[in-house]
């Protein structure tokens, strides 16, 4: 399982823009010993974030599944809110911040990025 969106996964991303600001749903599973290269991601992305007016709604590590099949079993759930797609694209493709995406990648054994839209 691919934890990087491709090429044709941020097209399509684009593609289906409904406008307006993106909440990004963030499912972490590590890698064994991944934590730490996931943290170093964590404390470099910060300036790309500001970068693009995104800022983190919510981090935190999971606890007691309530109502999941087995399979879903994540170690981690991030919230991310962008002002549009576009900003989330053009901050993947800011080569600066395809430096760090080495840390995410290395630390991740799976993951979900779910792009959300906000209930108004």
């Amino acid at each position: 399982m691919s934890v990087d969106p491709t090429g044709a996964d941020l097209k399509r991303f684009l593609s289906e823009d409904p406008g307006g600001p993106v909440v990004m749903l963030n499912l972490l599973r590590f890698a064994e010993g991944g934590r730490p290269a996931y943290d170093e991601y964590a404390g470099a992305i910060g300036p790309f974030l500001r970068g693009v007016g995104a800022r983190v709604v919510y981090a935190g590590d999971t606890s007691t599944s309530l109502v999941a099949p087995d399979s879903h079993v994540w170690d981690a759930v991030l919230l991310v809110e962008y002002p549009s797609r576009e900003a989330f694209s053009r901050m993947v493709a800011d080569p600066d911040y395809q430096r760090i995406t080495e840390h995410r990648t290395a630390a991740l054994s799976h993951a979900v990025l779910q792009a959300t839209t906000p209930w108004r």
